[in-house]
């Protein structure tokens, strides 16, 4: 493992980090009407939370109106 580039080694470590720590789950309607759940690490979370407190919507409308940004090309 010692020989991966550090790119590498950083991405296994975060990955192991984030299997560690207890994963929160957003419940969320798609633009399609899709019932969804999405499982966010703990960092993905405080970070949704942020956005979505900015915007003064729960963290399931941030979802939904994510949704409908367009993908890029």
């Amino acid at each position: 493992m010692n020989d991966l580039p550090e790119a590498e080694l950083n991405f296994l470590r975060d990955l192991v980090k984030a299997s560690r720590q207890k994963p929160h789950s957003v419940d969320w309607v798609d633009r399609d009407g899709t019932e969804r759940t999405t499982v966010l690490s703990p960092a993905e979370a405080v970070q949704l939370n942020k956005i979505a407190h900015g915007l003064k919507i729960s963290k399931s409308e941030a979802m939904r109106q994510a949704a409908h940004i367009p993908v890029k090309k």
